[in-house]
């Protein structure tokens, strides 16, 4: 038996003198003999069958009184059972009468099982034997004394003349069954060293596999009853107070006092929640049905008493648990203390804590769903995010998001001062890779494994040189205790991922308006059939991507999971639907962004790299539209003609551009390479649209670009 703590040690004296202990009757004949050695000096040592027969009966009585107290006597003689503990076997002079050894020997069973019970009282009536034990050694020894008195009662009527052998057999034949039943129990009991509730288990079965003696079932049942009463002592204190008081590790949840609530901020693996505490092998069968809620019902109320909110379930003499019976009222009574757990507890982190104005803000901020602060702070943190991770420096890109969200609408949210920056050291395609856990959580889903192939081979995926803070900068967010058990440090890492791919397809964005803007310089001056005008169209088709990605992934993907997620969790009726719910609009969210489909991700990846590319090589090699004013004097004489040679100026370097061979040949390049990425992705989706459905919209798109190629 498991112990949480040590037990109390029992005196020597305790198991060092037998006769206190009822251990005298299984001492060798030895031992005892010296003490019984003067009585049997004064006795006849005729053996019994020496006797006439009417004698041999009176002789037999005397010593099967004896015998039915564990008492060997002259013409009754013990026997231990090697190898089994506590156990002996009963032996009659073989020179009686071999009618009255008969109706001796139909005693014996009774006898043994006397002495087997015995032995059970007293061997588990020690401290480290558990509490459940305990209880059922003193219903045991209770039993014991009225078995006792009604020996007493036959020795009596013996001592009056009034009892005959066959009578003896009659009057203990009520005994036979009950004494038997258990006997079976105890020896289970003993044999495996149950304690716990396994030896409510022991009784609960043996109670029902005796259905058709109805006093040996009533017996049993109550002995179930006094030996489960301490143990549903400390069920009661874990479903109305949320406490294990449990000190010889009998009960059937485990604490593991290890795990602690701050791993859930720190820890991606973090398994505070599933095994702080848990199931353990045994539980009572009577429990098995709702040995889940128990569970639940205590660990709620260990969350409210770990936030400093005390709170017990309002017990009454009718809901305590001192009893369980066939009306089940024990198992109405445990659901009730749920429902209340359940209640308050979601209540206090929907009001007190509000979780959903936590979320609200994870939605406006890591999925970009309030993006004027992301605008300002892109155009003031460019010259940090161009550099390499190790080179950025994570303060200072803290206070220009500081500076971005003061001066913007982010500056009425009072829950932006939770909002940190964070700089990844890996790209995020072997970010996902690290996460071994997305698949499984993919498959809970419904998602074929065919369909959704994590990378796990990280070794082998190498970091691209001029990775910069742009494909690894992300926000996070302070979550404090008990919102953590909801957005935990897994929950927080897959927003972090969604919010990377939107902040660079954002980025991507930016950079090809900007090459836009390069464009619409020339539409003043005739280029059509440049290589600026199949730029421009280039130009377009790469925008018309990436804003139909971006219009996919929050309109098509994270808009309406959010609203699906916010309708679920305001019917939910416990946190831990909270939780599924919320976990199951990331993995969605996850999958349906294409992070978890690598080899889609990698084509838009791509995609996405040719179009930075290309804005970079445009912005570059095409002049700018704008050429600076030369002229600040207040003269404006001479206005029309600075806008004149400015007009040529531009006009010159615009069909040098268009004739330059570096220039067309960069744009017949990209135009190649981007063309035939897309072409590869257009029925990519369009195939694995038939088993994710949700690609059917993007693959429109995709394929509308293509048409205008």
């Amino acid at each position: 038996m498991e112990s949480t703590a040590s037990s109390p040690a029992t005196p020597r004296w305790n198991v060092q003198r037998p006769f206190l202990t009822g251990h005298f009757y299984q001492e060798s004949k030895s031992t005892v003999s010296q003490i019984t050695d003067s009585f049997s000096k004064r006795g006849s040592q005729n053996p019994i069958g020496s006797y006439p027969t009417s004698v041999q009966e009176l002789l037999l009585i005397d010593n099967l009184l004896s015998a039915l107290v564990g008492i060997e006597g002259r013409y009754i003689s013990t026997k231990r059972i090697r190898g089994k503990e506590g156990h002996v076997t009963f032996h009659i002079d073989a020179s009686t009468d071999f009618t009255l050894q008969e109706l001796a020997k139909r005693l014996f069973p009774l006898c043994e099982n006397f002495v087997v019970i015995s032995h059970f009282v007293e061997s588990r009536s020690h401290f480290k034997n558990g509490v459940v034990n305990h209880a059922f050694a003193a219903a045991l020894r209770a039993l014991l004394v009225d078995y006792q008195a009604m020996v007493a009662q036959l020795e009596h009527q013996f001592r009056l003349g009034r009892l005959s052998i066959q009578g003896l057999w009659f009057f203990c034949q009520p005994m036979m069954g009950s004494m038997h039943a258990l006997s079976a129990v105890i020896e289970k009991a003993l044999i495996d060293n149950c304690s716990g509730s396994a030896v409510l288990n022991l009784l609960h079965n043996q109670a029902k596999a005796m259905a058709g003696d109805n006093a040996v079932r009533s017996l049993l049942e109550k002995m179930t009853q006094c030996a489960s009463a301490a143990y549903l002592r400390i069920l009661e204190r874990w479903v109305y107070e949320g406490i294990i008081d449990d000190p010889y590790g009998e009960f059937f949840i485990s604490e593991n006092k290890l795990l602690q609530k701050e791993s859930l901020t720190q820890d991606y693996d973090a398994k505070y929640w599933q095994q702080r505490y848990s199931l353990k092998n045994g539980i009572p069968s009577f429990l098995l049905s709702t040995s889940e809620t128990i569970l639940i019902t205590g660990k709620y109320l260990n969350v409210m008493r770990e936030c400093g909110h005390s709170v017990q379930v309002p017990v009454s003499e009718n809901s305590k648990l001192m009893s369980f019976g066939s009306n089940h009222h024990y198992l109405e009574r445990i659901k009730a203390a749920y429902d209340f757990a359940s209640g308050e507890l979601l209540n206090l982190i929907k009001s007190k804590y509000d979780l959903m104005s936590k979320l609200r803000t994870l939605k406006r901020y890591l999925l970009l769903d309030q993006g004027d602060f992301l605008v300002h702070f892109m155009d003031i943190a460019r010259d940090e995010l161009i550099k390499r991770p190790d080179e950025i420096s994570v303060e200072k890109l803290q206070s220009l998001l500081d500076i971005a969200l003061r001066t913007t609408a982010a500056a009425s949210d009072p829950c932006h001062e939770e909002l940190t920056c964070c700089v990844e050291r890996s790209s995020l395609f072997n970010r996902l890779s690290t996460l071994k856990d997305l698949e499984s959580g993919v498959k809970n889903l419904g998602f074929h494994t065919s369909e959704v192939k994590i990378v796990t081979d990280s070794g082998n995926q190498t970091e691209p040189v001029n990775i910069t803070g742009l494909e690894t900068f992300s926000l996070s967010y302070k979550v404090h205790w008990p919102v953590s058990l909801v957005i935990s440090r897994k929950a927080l890492t897959k927003y972090q991922l969604i919010f990377r791919f939107l902040f660079h397809c954002k980025h991507v964005n930016r950079q090809l308006c900007g090459a836009w803007q390069v464009h619409q310089g020339a539409r003043a001056h005739n280029t059509s059939g440049t290589a600026i005008s199949r730029s421009s169209l280039l130009c377009r088709s790469m925008l018309k991507f990436i804003n139909s990605l971006l219009h996919y992934l929050t309109f098509e993907v994270l808009e309406p999971n959010w609203h699906v997620m916010n309708d679920r969790l305001r019917s939910a009726n416990s946190i831990d639907e909270v939780i599924q719910y919320h976990d199951f609009f990331l993995e969605k969210c996850l999958k349906e962004c294409l992070l978890l489909l690598p080899e889609l991700l990698k084509k838009v990846e791509k995609l996405k790299t040719i179009s930075l590319q290309y804005a970079a090589a445009i912005q570059r090699l095409i002049p700018s539209i704008y050429i600076p004013e030369t002229n600040t004097s207040n003269d404006t004489s001479g206005l029309g003609t600075s806008k004149r040679r400015r007009s040529r100026q531009r006009f010159v370097a615009l069909k040098e551009a268009a004739e330059n061979k570096t220039v067309i040949d960069s744009v017949m390049k990209f135009e190649k390479e981007f063309n035939t990425e897309l072409r590869s992705l257009g029925p990519l989706l369009s195939k694995n649209s038939h088993a994710e459905p949700y690609l059917t919209h993007l693959a429109q798109c995709i394929l509308g670009v293509r048409s205008e190629q």
